[in-house]
Formats: C-alpha cells, sequence, structure tokens
C-alpha cells in the first residue's frame, strides 16, 4: 500500500520507515499522523518484521507539528481541540513503537524538533548524524513538551537538562545529545543510514524473542506510568493552546517576528 507522507519499504526482516514530507521538513498534519500511525501499527507489526528503522526524506528528520496546516477546531467552542489531536494522531505512534514487540532505530538525519525530536526519542537506538539537532521548540509557541517528551527526556538526561531542554527551547547537537546520553551514536551524515541500516539488520538476525522480552521488562522499569503521562500532557497541553500566548506564539512563527508573550 502506498501513502502520501510516509514511506514504507520491507527487505527481508526489516522495516524501513520514511518521513516523507520533505518540504515542510517532514512536519506533522492530521494525514500523516493516520498514516505513520497505521505504518507502525500495522505493517511494522508484522511478525515478517523483525527490526525497524525511522528516518527522515530530504533535510530534516521532522520540524513537529506544522503549524501552517492549523488545527482541529473544537465543536462546542471552535478553539483548538489539541486533546483529540494528541490522542488520535500522536499518542498511538509514540506508543505503537514502545510496545512493538522488536528493536526500532531512528536514524536522525537531520532537525527533530517539537513532536518530531519525540518521535526520536521514543525509539530504542538514536543514531544522529552530525548535522542534526534536537529541541523541545514547544516553550516558543506558548506551549509545553508532548508526544511523551516529558517522559522520555528526563529519563534520559536527567532532570537538570529536561528542565533546560523544555524550559528554554534550545537547540541541542548532535554532538551535545551524545554527550548528554540523548543519543547512542553520531555518524558523519552520508554514513547515517547504512550504519542505522547494518544495525537494523543486526537485530533482525538476532534472537527477536529475547529482544521483545527485554524491551517489555525495560518499558515497565523506566516507563511504568507512559499512559498517564500522555494524558496528562494532552490535558495540559489542550489548555495552552487556548490561551492568548499560544495564538501570538504561533502567529509570530507564521510571520517569522519575536514573540511578545504577556502570560495570559
Amino acid at each position: 500500500m502506498s501513502y502520501e507522507t510516509v514511506k514504507w519499504e520491507q527487505e527481508g526482516g526489516v522495516g524501513r520507515i520514511t518521513l516523507d514530507r520533505p518540504e515542510t521538513m517532514n512536519a506533522w498534519t492530521d494525514r500523516f499522523g493516520r498514516e505513520l500511525g497505521e505504518v507502525v501499527n500495522e505493517r511494522a507489526a508484522d511478525p515478517s518484521v523483525r527490526a525497524v528503522l525511522i528516518t527522515g526524506a530530504g533535510r530534516g528528520f521532522s520540524s513537529g507539528a506544522d503549524l501552517k496546516a492549523g488545527f482541529e477546531p473544537h465543536p462546542d467552542d471552535n478553539m483548538p481541540d489539541v486533546r483529540k489531536e494528541l490522542t488520535e494522531n500522536y499518542h498511538h505512534i509514540i506508543v505503537g513503537i514502545r510496545r512493538l514487540p522488536k528493536p526500532v532505530v531512528a536514524a536522525v538525519n537531520g532537525a527533530a524538533v517539537g513532536i518530531g525530536c519525540s518521535l526520536a526519542l521514543c525509539c530504542d537506538i538514536v543514531l544522529a548524524s552530525d548535522a542534526a539537532f534536537f529541541g523541545l521548540a514547544f516553550v516558543n509557541i506558548g506551549l509545553m513538551p508532548d508526544g511523551g517528551s516529558t517522559l522520555f527526556v528526563p529519563a534520559t538526561v536527567g532532570k537538570a537538562r529536561a528542565f533546560q531542554m523544555a524550559l528554554l527551547g534550545e537547540r541541542v547537537s548532535a554532538e551535545q545529545a551524545l554527550d548528554w546520553g540523548l543519543v547512542n551514536a553520531v555518524h558523519p551524515h552520508d554514513e547515517l543510514l547504512p550504519a542505522a541500516q547494518a544495525m537494523a539488520e543486526r537485530f533482525a538476525a538476532g534472537p527477536t524473542r529475547a529482544y521483545a522480552a527485554a524491551k517489555q521488562a525495560l518499558n515497565e522499569s523506566v516507563y511504568p506510568n507512559m499512559d498517564q503521562q500522555l494524558d496528562l500532557e494532552a490535558e495540559l497541553q489542550h489548555q495552552l493552546a487556548r490561551t492568548p500566548d499560544f495564538f501570538e506564539g504561533v502567529g509570530a512563527f507564521v510571520e517569522k517576528r519575536p514573540p511578545a508573550f504577556t502570560g495570559a
């Protein structure tokens, strides 16, 4: 089956997912979320797939939500229905990757920002190009981190760096990400995909039941409250998406100017 916003390929036991909206640096829309969710939870879940590789087309891994595409309005008040968007178009992807009983390797080829950062960090092994960078840029438009990043980031880099990423919204270079433990390895850009493919092939040739059991046990140890944390993120984000600061942040982003936040 072909998709408009993602590409699915399988060679032997390796399934490869390519985020395929390169003109937007693979920004997320409703269709993107639906298609990626189907690929993760149906194609990648097929027993013939023994390992999964996720990367991005073009210059970026994923630049986050496509703000220019807007948000679906809530039927009651016509305000952004972010709770619905997160629960229906985002969470099933994040949870699907974490609960796939097989290794998932992210090959972060460029910017991984916002939900794009969350997607990369929810994978089991994260390999990055030396041209890649990461960022929880939500705060720059008056929002908080979502997509499970309030779970994955502190579990990976600790309290101090998690607060730094969430509250400052600054870029974290590939080398800094490696130093912090945010990624497993950094490769020269042209060597990233071959390295990630080799890693996926190694997993596909390995003891898949052992990998599945280890992943299940580690999920329970490191992320025992994943569902509750995702629900909390969705509720808090839904509230923030109805504030003047959010509309100012989005307007400033689209108009390419500094935002003038008021705390409202």
